[in-house]
């Protein structure tokens, strides 16, 4: 049987069915090239040690000095907007956007928390310094985020209120 313009409907779908193997086929191998950068092994080769003893630390300063090395000055060029008072602190929503430039990382730090640093990023370059992200948070803390750029450490501070502790103790 044939189509009025002529055509199979059986080679058309054969065609098509090649077709749409062959793009997913690229996506997928492209997909391939792009996770391969991310992997352990890779961000081992570059230089960008996973900060495994910073994020089991219980002090927020001993956190900061084995992510970073040094202190924070505050800023006013980085926007942090959290909640004033967080009724779940299983979902507390943060996000953090700078205008300082040459943004080489951000972290976020919750003092209160069983493990004080929720959240550390690896900023590439080119990139817009912007996160948003849903922290756990055990009880009522500040939240201080870090932001790396050009060798120095700023800061921004904010007390968020929890209502009901996330962190399960």
């Amino acid at each position: 049987m044939t189509n009025f313009d002529g055509a199979s409907p059986v080679t058309r779908r054969l065609v098509l069915r090649g077709a749409g193997s062959i793009a997913l086929a690229g996506l997928g191998l492209a997909g391939l090239g792009i996770a391969a950068f991310h992997t352990p092994a890779a961000l081992a080769a570059a230089n960008d040690k996973y900060p495994e003893d910073a994020f089991k630390q219980k002090d927020g300063k001993e956190a900061i000095k084995l992510l970073y090395g040094r202190t924070a000055e505050p800023s006013d060029k980085i926007k942090l907007d959290a909640p004033e008072i967080a009724e779940n602190g299983a979902v507390v929503p943060i996000s953090v956007s700078t205008s300082i430039p040459e943004v080489t990382s951000i972290a976020f730090v919750v003092p209160e928390n069983p493990n004080v640093l929720a959240a550390y990023y690896k900023i590439p370059q080119g990139t817009m310094p912007s996160i948003a992200n849903r922290l756990k948070m055990a009880k009522t803390s500040n939240v201080i985020v870090l932001v790396e750029s050009g060798g120095k450490l700023f800061s921004a501070t904010k007390e968020v209120k929890v209502t009901v502790g996330g962190c399960g103790g």
